[in-house]
């Protein structure tokens, strides 16, 4: 039975049910939504860049850091008191019907400003084939222009990646770039120990996440239950011969017999 307690009043819906339904409500959002990123913290014209493909529902802007602690981030975002620090900010863009989002996926590599090209992806999950990224080792004071402009000639960039620290803005040291093909990658892979702004420019291959360690994991949880499997059988063998031998009573029983018989054969030479 289920306690009134987990019950809303107003729907009449669990706890469990309230999540579920809010879960796929949030999954068709995410599907009519884009994420917007490297744009630069004074851009106003976001509304009227993606308005041509449909209308729009809401538009909420992310990373924004606050010129002021006390100034609360809406408030940051809305009067445009940003850090100093801070160059970029992201945004999100709901449009009204899906298929809106998925032509404005074509504004993606745009150069809204100079130096800022803006990254747009689809806010619901989608599988980027890992062998057209790269993994970079990047300064953390690294614009995406630079890293962009360091790749150019090795192919066509689809988008750039830097990772930032959501309290300072500041990139945490690394960062992705995503290109049109694998050949691009080999080229990019080239380049690593290259200069860029003064350093050396560590360049890596993305690898999917989560293989080797569930066949390392694999092989620990089945090894030991194979070993113990069969220390337990080599030990109940051993202790079933142990006994076998131990429950063998056949020379304590003929010697008795022999005795009597000796005992049988002085008797009648006295006789």
């Amino acid at each position: 039975a289920v306690a009134k307690s987990d019950v809303n009043s107003g729907t009449g819906r669990t706890v469990k049910q309230e999540k579920k339904k809010n879960e796929a409500e949030e999954m068709i959002k995410n599907k009519r939504t884009v994420f917007v990123g490297n744009l630069p913290v004074n851009y106003t014209m976001l509304k009227s860049l993606f308005k041509e493909y449909g209308q729009i529902e809401s538009i909420r802007f992310r990373s924004v850091v606050p010129a002021e602690v006390a100034l609360s981030r809406k408030l940051a975002t809305i009067k445009r008191k940003i850090h100093p620090n801070v160059k970029y900010i992201n945004a999100y863009v709901v449009f009204k019907e899906e298929h809106a989002a998925v032509k404005a996926l074509k504004k993606n590599g745009t150069e809204v400003a100079s130096g800022f090209h803006i990254r747009v992806d689809s806010a619901s999950k989608n599988t980027v084939s890992l062998n057209r990224r790269v993994l970079l080792c990047l300064p953390a004071d690294i614009s995406d222009s630079a890293v962009r402009e360091h790749f150019a000639d090795c192919g066509d960039v689809v988008a750039v990646r830097i990772v930032r620290d959501r309290q300072s803005g500041m990139g945490k040291g690394f960062g992705y770039v995503l290109f049109e093909n694998t050949d691009a990658v080999h080229l990019a892979l080239k380049l690593n120990n290259s200069d860029l702004m003064g350093r050396k420019l560590r360049v890596k291959r993305c690898s999917e996440k989560g293989k080797a360690p569930q066949k390392s994991t694999t092989s620990r949880s089945h090894g030991p239950k194979a070993r113990a499997q069969t220390t337990l059988k080599n030990k109940s063998g051993s202790h079933d011969s142990f006994v076998g031998e131990k429950a063998n009573p056949a020379k304590k029983s003929t010697k008795p017999k022999r005795l009597k018989s000796i005992t049988k054969k002085k008797g009648g030479k006295n006789k």
